[in-house]
């Protein structure tokens, strides 16, 4: 084998020695949080080009954050989507749900009861008033922490939790990690593990219907973590090529599993800004701003359906819990950093701002949160009398064969045939717990 290579310049070579950079984020555990250079910007200074204007002539937005409500909890500028109280009001009971229903499931993963869970505690908003600018049948494909978006839909809490638990009530039998949900009724795509894939299929799914004519559009969730992903390269070329109807959006809470931001590229510039090298509208929004991220998505939408083509929407947020409840932040970064994250918390600013109309109080709120939490128990409570994580109560075992072939092969029929014997000899039933 031969010797390795001396990199090492020759003595009197006047040639600087080559260093390879590795990105290191300002605070780790123990450090003093310092978000001074973040540079939120002043609510409503972003103009709104119109939604057919060139990706070329909006730049400045891809680096800028696009901001609703300001210190005075008002909306301000032109970005302001001008929603009546109502909505607002709807908005926020779906964002007290969310929350409510993410601190029971993840109670209920700490007792046992499930195996796995991610919360979206902060991130509420990108989801939630983001799913309310779409039409309700525009396909969603999601990541892991969008259940904002079937909560928004209308999906039923209860078969959250059947998923969640993999229980016997479990529409998907089991197949799926828990929170992994799918719904076609709902338009909202199966979730995958596997990081950045939704991103091309729903390029694909847009351009799908822009080939049959249709009037429904694409949206896709992503971190900002896995847009360092091929698949997000890929989803960005193509949809640019062929001008599909979708919108990408990208959540970037500074934080992936363990590692910060900077290792997807966000030391160099903002992740809307990888928009503008292949063509495509990018919009940076402040994440924690409800109105904000409603008004985004719907320029966005309203956009796509013009066939004015696809925008990136980077969602500048803050995970302020862990990456799931596999995951301890504390190892990694500072503990202080929820409390002093400079755009706050996105159900706070949009209950203060709905106070500041008149049309909201904290009676109202702590009655709402009330509800939310007690809706939620008494779901969880229904859902667990079709069984929890190892009690046993789970679908008919002849369905591990079942929903892959249209005509079950026959080697698999007497596999399912044998197995089934088998458990009925050993315990009477094919359902154990019966």
């Amino acid at each position: 084998m031969a010797d390795q290579a001396d990199h090492t310049p020759p003595a009197g070579d006047n040639r600087p020695a080559l260093a390879l950079h590795v990105p290191e984020p300002k605070c780790r555990p123990g450090d003093t949080v310092d978000f001074s250079d973040i540079d939120v910007g002043e609510a409503g200074a972003q103009p709104r080009p119109d939604e057919s204007a060139k990706p070329e002539d909006m730049k400045d937005l891809a680096y800028s954050l696009v901001r609703v409500l300001g210190e005075d909890d008002r909306a301000h500028g032109p970005w302001d989507p001008k929603l009546d109280p109502e909505t607002l009001r709807t908005m926020l009971g779906h964002m007290a749900l969310v929350r409510a229903f993410d601190e029971r499931m993840f109670r209920g993963q700490r007792q046992g009861k499930t195996s796995f869970y991610m919360k979206c505690t902060g991130e509420e908003a990108t989801s939630v008033a983001a799913s309310m600018a779409l039409a309700s049948d525009d396909m969603v494909f999601p990541s892991y922490r969008q259940q904002g978006v079937l909560i928004a839909r209308g999906y039923p809490l209860l078969e959250m939790i059947n998923q969640i638990y993999s229980n016997k009530g479990d529409k998907l039998k089991g197949r799926q990690l828990p929170i992994m949900y799918s719904s076609r009724e709902h338009s909202f795509f199966s979730i995958s593990g596997n990081l950045a894939t939704q991103t091309p299929q729903a390029v694909g799914w847009a351009m799908a219907s822009a080939i049959k004519g249709d009037s429904r559009i694409a949206a896709t969730w992503v971190g900002e973590g896995s847009t360092a992903e091929g698949d997000f390269h890929s989803a960005c070329t193509f949809a640019t090529v062929y001008n599909a109807p979708v919108i990408l959006n990208v959540i970037n809470n500074q934080w992936a599993i363990s590692s910060f931001s900077g290792f997807a590229g966000a030391e160099r510039t903002t992740f809307a800004a990888r928009a503008l090298g292949y063509g495509l509208a990018g919009l940076r929004v402040d994440g924690n701003d409800a109105l904000a991220c409603y008004a985004a998505q719907q320029w966005a939408a309203n956009r796509a359906r013009a066939n004015q083509g696809p925008t990136l929407i980077e969602f500048f947020t803050y995970r302020a819990e862990g990456h799931s409840t596999s995951d301890d932040p504390s190892g990694y970064r500072s503990a202080q950093e929820r409390e002093e994250w400079p755009l706050g918390d996105p159900v706070m600013r949009l209950k203060n701002h709905l106070i500041a109309l008149g049309e909201w109080d904290e009676d109202r709120q702590a009655a709402m949160d009330k509800e939310c939490a007690e809706r939620v128990k008494a779901t969880t409570k229904e859902a667990e009398k079709n069984g929890i994580l190892g009690h046993g109560l789970h679908h008919p075992f002849h369905t591990m064969f079942e929903d892959v072939f249209e005509e079950l092969p026959w080697h698999l029929k007497e596999q399912a045939e044998q197995a089934t014997a088998e458990r009925i000899a050993k315990f009477g039933t094919e359902r154990p717990y019966e």
